[in-house]
């Protein structure tokens, strides 16, 4: 049945969009310097609606990079703890011509809200403000368990000051679990929980030829050129099939369990479906012999995502250039090192480093991979409140992507996380029109509202 924090929460759902809307208009964009007051006018909106719901102890930490909101409410002795995470900023927007209206005004059209951030992750972020908002004003002020929020500004540039936070803090970050809505339901009205992220290491090589950016007619056939010497490289860092080639690379690393594998045969997923609207190529590639969500989900990769250096605009100009950079990462799976994986990576580039050219590498991030266990009371919990809103099971996925501050709260805090998001794969986070389904803005403040409610009984 109902409880009157769901109730409450149905009578406001216009509200709690409205508000949505006025931090979408934010544009805390973390990775851009110019931005830098926008986020920190994002960070007080958050804390001022902390204050305002009735959290205690609320404050705007500064921090190196941007500001971390802190907020709890710890009066429900013998109750379990959760560690609220989320974050306020968003990935830049560009580009803009892409988009159908404008990244930092939200518009709705059928049924979703578009804009940067919907659900990457401010709607997301709401959604949890809004659930303890809800429970409060329905039970006079109090709530079912104790609850901290901690909510970061960087989680699109790496989070390096919420990773040093939390070792500084471990004593008032203690909890028994995290919740992170950060993530997205596998497909339409079918409830999910993440239960596996892969880890990442994220580096950007700089090869450097001459001392200075030669003239290609002059110089073309004496001088070396870096550009082919990150080719060389880069081309003998994965076989065509999609194997890795450093050496050591997928020594220890650990497989998904038969049921898991099992799990993910009955997932409503469809190849040719992926391949066309996710991802639009004519064939998809990898690693032959793994499905495609064991390949995205459990298999280590190898990108390359830019290689800025010389001559990029309009038009020509003859150059041999001085220096040219390919940012490169891998995603990693459990039981690997990320440590020993940059170690053997950077021995590897300095062995192909042809002569002529010296090679650098500078590293963005690192972190390991994570799978939590789904036998814990919270998960349990999770999935019974799931179930209550959507009326279907639970499925158990794994992510590609990387969340650091998972394994952070794993190792650091030793605690599970329960991720548990409500974005759906065609959202477009980190793309033109990105997108949040507003029924599922909805559906997850419920689900969060069930799930503390659960817990405190």
């Amino acid at each position: 049945m109902a409880s009157s924090a769901v109730s409450y929460a149905k009578e406001n759902q216009q509200k709690f969009l409205g508000e949505l809307k006025d931090l979408l208009r934010i544009p805390s964009v973390s990775t851009a310097p110019e931005h830098k007051e926008d986020v920190r006018r994002a960070a007080m909106f958050v804390a001022d609606e902390m204050r305002r719901i009735g959290l205690e102890n609320v404050d705007v930490i500064p921090t190196k990079g941007h500001p971390l909101v802190y907020g709890d409410w710890l009066h429900a002795p013998g109750k379990p703890t959760v560690l609220c995470y989320a974050h306020y900023d968003v990935q830049p927007p560009d580009p803009l011509n892409e988009w159908l209206t404008p990244p930092f005004e939200p518009t709705e059209r059928n049924q979703n809200i578009y804009a940067r951030g919907a659900v990457d992750d401010k709607g997301q972020l709401w959604m949890e403000i809004k659930a303890v908002e809800a429970l409060m004003r329905a039970n006079n002020g109090k709530l079912p368990l104790n609850v901290k929020f901690i909510i970061e500004g960087e989680e699109e540039v790496g989070g390096e000051s919420i990773a040093a936070y939390v070792r500084e803090q471990k004593a008032k970050l203690k909890a028994d679990f995290a919740l992170v809505c950060d993530t997205e339901l596998f497909a339409p009205n079918l409830p999910t929980l993440c239960v596996g992220l892969r880890g990442l290491v994220y580096t950007e090589i700089e090869a450097q030829g001459p001392k200075t950016d030669l003239h290609s007619g002059m110089y073309g056939g004496a001088a070396p050129n870096p550009f082919f010497a990150l080719i060389e490289i880069i081309s003998k860092l994965k076989d065509s099939k999609g194997k890795i080639l450093i050496p050591g690379f997928y020594k220890g690393m650990k497989a998904p369990s038969k049921d898991e594998l099992k799990a993910w045969k009955r997932l409503p997923f469809k190849e040719e479906h992926y391949r066309k609207t996710e991802v639009g190529s004519k064939v998809l590639t990898g690693e032959p012999g793994y499905s495609v969500l064991y390949r995205t989900w459990a298999r280590p990769t190898l990108e390359v995502h830019g290689m800025p250096g010389g001559f990029t605009a309009p038009g020509a100009k003859t150059v041999i250039p001085a220096r040219a950079f390919a940012k490169v990462s891998m995603r990693l799976v459990p039981n690997q090192d990320p440590d020993d994986v940059l170690k053997k990576y950077t021995k590897y580039v300095k062995k192909l480093t042809p002569k002529g050219i010296e090679t650098n590498i500078k590293v963005f991030s690192k972190g390991p991979a994570c799978v939590v266990g789904t036998n814990n009371p919270f998960i349990k919990a999770a999935t019974q409140a799931l179930h209550e809103v959507f009326k279907k099971d639970t499925v158990f996925i794994r992510s590609g992507g990387s969340i650091p501050i998972v394994t952070d709260f794993q190792d650091v805090l030793k605690i599970p996380s329960v991720m548990m998001g409500f974005g759906l794969p065609d959202d477009n986070l980190h793309a033109p029109n990105e997108k949040f389904h507003i029924p599922n803005f909805y559906r997850g403040i419920e689900s969060i509202i069930r799930f503390f409610e659960k817990l405190g009984e």
